[in-house]
């Protein structure tokens, strides 16, 4: 099965497709404060989940999602229809590091895809060239709660601290406003919604998809369980950018 359906299938009972809540998600967009006719950018936008909710939070805000997923763009806009706000709604079907933005953003988004861009780092230097002076950015990165194993390292990245995290984003010419530290009760919510959502669609879908999705599931859940279960962390940091380089 290809990786993007995997994932869409899997993110079908958790659609922020990231280890927090959904009342810590809210707190987080308001914490933008968003000033009137905001524009908004979604870097590996998925299903568009946090763009739409932000586009009922903020009446007058435009925003633009950016995905290489055309199945998860397709959830997008029927979520961006069914909530009114599709009207305010541009999906763009390119790679994150691909996309140019005719307008700057008072806001911008890369939650969970910094790979995109191979890193923090480099994330955030494009988020910069993207936003208009003074402007937010809101990133979801992993990190290291305690020490992996090399072979845990290997196998899921080559993750800092939350210390050197921070450290990192602000050498980056942001200053943090806000952040959100994943609880183990947000993890497992996600591991077992991501998990179980893909074992319940290889039950009802015999034949060589379902083995393939039933495979991926309970890899995944070995990989959690056993290996990143406390060890990983997710932070989604609010960042303000600097107006002096």
């Amino acid at each position: 099965m290809d990786r993007q359906l995997i994932s869409h299938l899997a993110h079908a009972d958790h659609q922020i497709a990231a280890p927090i809540s959904e009342a810590h998600l809210d707190r987080l967009l308001r914490r933008a404060r968003l000033p009137e006719g905001a524009r908004v950018l979604d870097l590996g936008c998925g299903e568009g989940f946090w763009l739409v909710r932000l586009l009922e939070m903020y009446g007058d805000a435009t925003g633009d999602g950016v995905d290489i997923s055309q199945p998860a763009l397709d959830a997008a806009r029927a979520a961006a229809t069914a909530k009114g706000v599709a009207d305010r709604l541009g999906l763009h079907l390119v790679s994150a590091a691909g996309f140019s933005p005719a307008e700057p953003y008072d806001l911008v988004l890369c939650v969970g895809s910094t790979h995109a861009f191979d890193g923090l780092t480099p994330t955030l230097e494009q988020i910069r060239k993207f936003l208009k002076p003074g402007g937010l950015a809101l990133v979801g990165e992993g990190f290291y709660e305690k020490e992996p194993s090399e072979e845990l390292r290997a196998e899921i990245g080559d993750y800092e601290d939350l210390a050197r995290t921070l450290a990192r984003a602000e050498a980056s010419g942001f200053r943090t406003v806000y952040a959100h530290t994943s609880e183990l009760g947000e993890w497992d919510e996600y591991e077992w919604s991501w998990t179980g959502s893909l074992l319940r669609w290889a039950s009802a879908n015999p034949g060589p998809d379902g083995e393939q999705a039933r495979a991926a599931a309970l890899e995944h859940r070995e990989m959690w369980l056993n290996g990143y279960r406390g060890v990983l962390g997710f932070v989604t940091l609010l960042l303000a950018a600097d107006l002096v380089e």
